[in-house]
């Protein structure tokens, strides 16, 4: 198992996925900013995504749409990194040299989400923060804050909250740990079936399509629990009162669901999802296109190409 884990493979997945994930998020970071703020701003009206983008820049000045974008971009980068690797070397693992299975990559998606999580959490809290800073919110009742960047939202965070806050919305992260894992699952069945009987490398136009098909499913699905999850990174929510750890995430979230239902209906769990999936699905083709180019031709430099294509 040590070999897998720490094999050069894992390591041109990891880097390829981490590379691929950065480029496309720098792309269509905008739609990503339209999304969060659609999710925090319970009094912000859902307009069309354009629409929303105009009015951030109208209130907020032109570069009010990439405010945040270096913490995101670390976040993501460590991210990414964290679940390919994980993903491709516990797969490596798992099957030696067997055959994959859907269910296979959902539970190795899984494996590897629960660990990308319990080590990335602290980052994507500071970033979501420090996205928000400085933001023109519609709703009065949000505490503005005054981070000076990603080391002193760490300090400030911890002395003010205590170290658990960094740690906020863990409890939603792992449940969509489902998220990536249904995407890997799809995404790994559709190429499985374009090459079933014919063992070749993809289109650009294929990989494109496949990674996005597969993340409109997974995003649309989990689409609530990510509401839920940006705003316990905002921070800005009144937090249980129960002494259990499991018990009171469990009732922050039934709680934080309910209070959306009641004011905006079923469809306020699913308010940003335009601008969510605009953007989640053009920077995830986008990612999957750039990382199976790079993996590719890096594994053709060091003369590994043929062992960059498992059985699948």
């Amino acid at each position: 198992m040590s070999f897998e884990v720490l094999s050069y493979e894992s390591l041109v997945h990891a880097v390829s996925g981490a590379m691929g994930s950065v480029t496309a998020m720098t792309v269509f970071f905008p739609l990503d900013t339209a999304r969060l703020r659609l999710q925090v701003d319970e009094k912000r009206r859902a307009l069309s995504t354009p629409a929303i983008l105009a009015e951030i820049i109208r209130e907020e000045g032109l570069l009010a749409p990439y405010r945040g974008w270096f913490p995101v971009i670390c976040s993501l980068c460590c991210s990414n990194f964290i679940y390919f690797y994980c993903f491709h070397s516990l797969k490596a693992s798992w099957l030696k040299g067997h055959q994959s299975a859907p269910r296979t990559d959902l539970l190795v998606g899984i494996a590897a989400g629960v660990v990308n999580v319990l080590v990335t959490t602290p980052l994507w809290v500071v970033n979501t923060r420090l996205k928000l800073q400085g933001s023109k919110f519609h709703n009065t009742d949000i505490q503005l804050t005054n981070y000076r960047g990603i080391l002193d939202a760490f300090v400030q965070i911890i002395h003010d909250e205590g170290v658990g806050a960094l740690w906020n919305g863990t409890f939603p992260s792992l449940l969509l740990v489902l998220n990536p894992a249904i995407q890997f699952m799809i995404y790994e069945g559709l190429k499985r079936q374009l090459r079933k009987g014919v063992p070749r490398e993809l289109a650009s136009f294929e990989v494109f399509m496949i990674g996005a098909v597969a993340k409109a499913v997974a995003t649309t699905v989990t689409y609530p629990l990510q509401t839920i999850q940006s705003i316990l990174r905002f921070g800005q929510f009144n937090k249980s009162s129960s002494k259990s750890t499991l018990l009171s995430s469990l009732m922050t979230v039934k709680c934080l669901l309910a209070n959306r239902v009641r004011k905006f209906g079923m469809f306020g769990l699913f308010k940003g999802l335009e601008a969510k999936l605009l953007q989640t699905v053009l920077t995830a083709a986008l990612m999957f296109l750039l990382y199976e180019k790079i993996a590719t031709c890096t594994f053709r430099v060091m003369g590994l190409s043929n062992r960059h294509k498992p059985t699948r």
